[in-house]
């Protein structure tokens, strides 16, 4: 036995094995229990290990399966299914008769698919010599290009005319991937006539698409940029409807799902009658100014005239540069609004509201008088404020001064007064703050005081301001909105409306639904004797022989009240030798003429405002540019018969 041991011992050296040492005990090779227990705990924890991970795979597949199945099956619908937007049709616009005077005609439009064209530049080149291309359209075309898909179409020209579209269809078959496509595009049937109170829409810049809901205007290219069209954008655009479209990986739609049609927009009626602005557009002759008409019993905007006006047709498509350029360069300035924004000193306009505050405050009663030599002098000064008439009036009451327009009186009024009371009475007619008119742009006009000049000039008021504003010059400015506002505040004998455009609106498929006047308040404080004392003296001023407006008295079948105002555009010497002379001043430095009036007396049904730039006198110029607006508003209305040349124009 000892020697098996010593030979496989040997042998196991030889092979390169350890020997085990017999002297040293022998130990089990396995530990069962321990390798069974080792086991045991390694199975459940890998165990443990595989449900939590089945347990998180199964909840993650409850959450995309259940929880949040719409949202991903919206994802992957998308995949293959897009809404493509259908803008909806622009209101239409009418005017108090229910003339139209914003349409949507079906015009057509030159349109590319670049990815089917080939060669873009070469058939750009060729089109150009089939259609008028200008550098603006080729220039409005790379832009869009740059933002668009290749297989979108991209409009090349817009509003072709008769004659191109026939010349492009014959030489169609030479240009793949352009076409033909009629759209709606805005145009405006009177052109200037209507575009202070309706404005034009326009293509939607990128500062307007940084405002707009983005999600309302989708495929929307047009928005209102001025007037009635800007104001009323949110009731004309309607709602944006949608096509459900199923498209390949491209993007390219293959079909309509389903769709849901946009809501067109609201058409509006509005106060303007046509008529009438057409009389007094015609009236101005040619001339710059604007005219303003108003019903005192409720504030609707009547006309709304600004000369010279501009055509908004040439904005909706996008004006040619040049166009642009001549008519910002146009010494004339068609393109501002003077109703709306210009500031005018009111002259001699302003009277009857100072004569009513004198009265009001007991500063003067009817029958005060104030001699009128030609001048008014401060106590203390010798300065002299000079009188339109140079030998002066002689005694005057208001009636008389007013139906005279003799400045010193209204000189001695205004110093009685005072800045702080004058200010505080105009006011309340309106002076020195927008109307609220419902149009954009409104100016303010200026309405001067003791604070404002300190704060704006960083000057005392001094006594001679009062005088100058106490006839209407000086720092008081107002708008012709404003004057005409005002106007009809003293022929309602107080009533105040918000003066406004909108008079109806009609949803797609309903009813007109005309909108209430809206009182704004009403002149307190003043009696009723106060008032028909200013207003007969503004009557007499028509009427009387001696009146500065009696030349419109001629024909006059109704009661009118008015005042004439003559507004200087630049200071004249206090050189009691210097006489004014029209015809030896540069045309633009004559003074502008002014008029407000309203008729008939006892029951006004207009207020107007009429002003004319550089027209001189305003009972020559500007007043009967009012009664040629009075008379065919109430020959409208019916109070007066209607002369066989305007037969044909009622509607």
């Amino acid at each position: 036995m000892a020697g098996k041991r010593l030979w496989s011992a040997l042998a196991r050296r030889l092979r390169g094995r350890p020997v085990p040492d017999p002297l040293r005990p022998r130990t089990p090779l396995r530990d069962h229990l321990r390798e069974t227990h080792l086991f045991t705990t390694r199975a459940v924890g890998a165990l443990v290990v595989i449900l939590l991970l089945t347990a998180v795979l199964l909840g993650r597949l409850i959450y995309l399966q259940v929880l949040a199945h719409e949202h991903y099956a919206t994802l992957s619908d998308k995949n293959r299914v897009d809404l493509v937007p259908v803008p909806p049709t622009r209101g239409l616009i009418y005017d108090r008769h229910g003339v139209l005077l914003a349409q949507n005609v079906p015009t057509f439009s030159l349109e590319v698919v670049p990815e089917q064209t080939g060669d873009l530049e070469a058939t750009l080149r060729a089109l150009g010599r089939v259609v008028r291309l200008s550098e603006a359209d080729l220039e409005r075309f790379r832009r869009r290009l740059a933002r668009r898909r290749p297989f979108a179409a991209i409009p090349l020209r817009l509003r072709l005319s008769e004659e191109e579209v026939a010349r492009f269809a014959v030489e169609r078959h030479r240009f793949p991937g352009v076409d033909i496509r009629a759209r709606l595009m805005r145009s405006y049937p009177l052109g200037p006539l209507t575009v202070r109170a309706v404005g034009y829409v326009g293509r939607i810049s990128e500062a307007e698409l940084a405002r707009l809901d983005e999600a309302a205007y989708q495929g929307t290219s047009h928005v209102g940029k001025a007037g009635v069209e800007k104001y009323y954008e949110t009731l004309l655009h309607g709602r944006v409807g949608y096509d459900q479209v199923e498209t390949n990986a491209l993007g390219r739609v293959l079909r309509v799902l389903a769709r849901k049609p946009p809501v067109p927009g609201e058409d509006l009626y509005l106060t303007i009658d046509v008529a009438l602005q057409r009389t007094a557009q015609e009236a101005l002759a040619g001339r710059r100014g604007a005219v303003v008409a108003i019903d005192p019993r409720n504030g609707e905007v009547l006309a709304l005239v600004s000369t010279p006006a501009y055509d908004p047709n040439l904005f909706v498509g996008g004006i040619d540069p040049e166009a642009y350029r001549a008519l910002r360069e146009d010494p004339d300035k068609p393109l501002f609004d003077r109703a709306l924004q210009g500031n005018y000193p009111p002259g001699s306009t302003l009277k009857p509201f100072l004569g009513l505050a004198g009265l009001v405050h007991g500063v003067v009663t009817a029958a005060t008088r104030v001699y009128c030599p030609g001048w008014y002098v401060l106590e203390g000064s010798q300065r002299r404020y000079r009188d339109w008439k140079r030998t002066g009036h002689g005694s005057m009451n208001l009636r008389r001064a007013m139906l005279h327009s003799c400045d010193v009186y209204f000189y001695d009024l205004a110093y009685n007064l005072g800045i702080d009371r004058m200010s505080a009475f105009l006011a309340r007619f309106g002076f020195g703050r927008p109307t609220g008119v419902d149009l954009p742009g409104e100016a303010s006009g200026l309405l001067p005081t003791r604070a404002w000049k300190r704060r704006v000039k960083g000057e005392p008021w001094f006594p001679g301001e009062t005088l100058i504003a106490g006839i209407g010059q000086g720092y008081l400015l107002t708008t012709p909105l404003q004057l005409a506002q005002a106007t009809a505040v003293l022929a309602a004998r107080g009533l105040v409306h918000r003066p406004r455009l909108l008079l109806a609106t009609r949803r797609p498929g309903g009813g007109l639904s005309v909108l209430d006047p809206e009182p704004a308040g009403r002149v307190t404080g003043i009696s009723e004797t106060h008032w028909q004392q200013v207003i007969a003296s503004m009557e007499a001023v028509i009427r009387n022989p001696q009146g500065t407006a009696h030349g419109l008295a001629e024909g006059l079948r109704y009661r009118m009240a008015g005042k004439t105002g003559t507004a200087q555009v630049f200071g004249l010497p206090q050189d009691e030798e210097y006489q004014y002379k029209p015809e030896e001043i540069a045309e633009r430095l004559r003074d502008h003429a002014l008029f407000i009036a309203f008729a008939p007396v006892e029951r006004p049904r207009i207020a107007v405002a009429v002003v004319v730039e550089n027209g001189g006198s305003g009972g020559r110029v500007a007043g009967p540019v009012a009664r040629a607006v009075i008379d065919r508003h109430l020959e409208r209305e019916g109070l007066l018969p209607i002369p066989d040349r305007a037969r044909g124009e009622r509607q």
